[in-house]
């Protein structure tokens, strides 16, 4: 039986939630983590690898099956200084290419390559557009970071590797995540939507994105690029609206303006108040079924 799955970045959201799905399915699952000390799920083997060190216990991918690259630094986590954006970047095209000269170096073909990537490809940007996966990159930070993290991915493919690519949205979770910031202000029993409120958030719940990554493995001809997001488009007014549903002594203030968010967040701020709709019509032609296909549905699993 062909059982044996390296995830990098398992230890992240995705990943923890992924590897559980994964090994009650049968699967032995690898962890290939920057830290030697992370606490560790006795269920799951660890190994160890260092980016920018090029470092990399060689045995984490001797005779494994499948690999799934989820790692990267968080998009989200800090300002986009110079040094930062380069990190981002690097953390996402040097792991691919550690990955595959490692492979190489032990004459070893997985039977497919899983890797994540962003909607971020087609831009912080609103318009009428619904982007779907034959559309160009766009030109901006987030646009070009994605393009070059996929590049490196799709060396795998060149190297005669099967090879699926899944452009995720904003991941909903019951911990953690964008749906725990998106929370932080109830504490406080209140919600504003951001800038305008009409940019769309494209998401998707984690199990179903977990179910996605499953399909990967026990579907070999699932190969390809497909945009990981649930089919009902929202926008962040929608959004905030949903949430305050659930969160019945709260109460709906006036959006946060933009300019009070570009100077706090710097040009990160286009994450939050740009945003366009996005496809899942190719995934779903798959014979794929969202579980959580409507945003009311996903936050009524999620908030309790």
């Amino acid at each position: 039986m062909d059982k044996i799955i390296l995830i990098t970045g398992g230890t992240g959201l995705i990943g923890t939630q992924l590897s559980k799905l994964l090994f009650d399915n049968g699967y032995e699952v690898r962890i290939l983590s920057r830290s030697k000390n992370s606490l560790q799920n006795k269920n799951y083997e660890y190994y160890h690898w260092n980016i920018a060190t090029k470092e990399i216990d060689i045995s984490a991918l001797k005779n494994v099956h499948y690999i799934i690259h989820l790692a990267g630094a968080g998009i989200a986590d800090k300002r986009w200084t110079t040094a930062r954006k380069k990190h981002i970047l690097d953390s996402r095209v040097n792991g691919a290419t550690l990955l595959l000269e490692t492979l190489e170096q032990i004459n070893h073909r997985p039977l497919k390559f899983i890797a994540a990537s962003g909607i971020g490809f087609y831009g912080a940007r609103t318009n009428t557009t619904i982007f779907k996966e034959n559309t160009s990159p766009h030109n901006d930070f987030l646009g070009n970071t994605c393009k070059l993290w996929e590049q490196s991915s799709l060396t795998f493919k060149e190297a005669g590797i099967p090879t699926t690519i899944l452009r995720t949205g904003i991941v909903l979770s019951k911990k953690g995540g964008a749906l725990e910031k998106l929370c932080q202000t109830f504490k406080f029993r209140f919600a504003s939507a951001l800038g305008s409120g009409q940019q769309y958030m494209p998401w998707i719940h984690i199990d179903d994105l977990c179910r996605i990554y499953l399909r990967t493995i026990t579907d070999i001809e699932f190969t390809g690029i497909y945009n990981a997001v649930a089919p009902a488009h929202v926008t962040n007014n929608e959004f905030t609206k949903a949430l305050l549903r659930f969160h019945k002594n709260s109460v709906q203030l006036p959006n946060v303006p933009s300019s009070i968010l570009k100077p706090l967040l710097g040009n990160m701020s286009a994450m939050v108040l740009q945003g366009s709709r996005v496809s899942s019509d190719k995934l779903e032609n798959t014979g794929f079924k969202f579980q959580y296909n409507s945003l009311k549905k996903a936050l009524e699993d999620l908030i309790k």
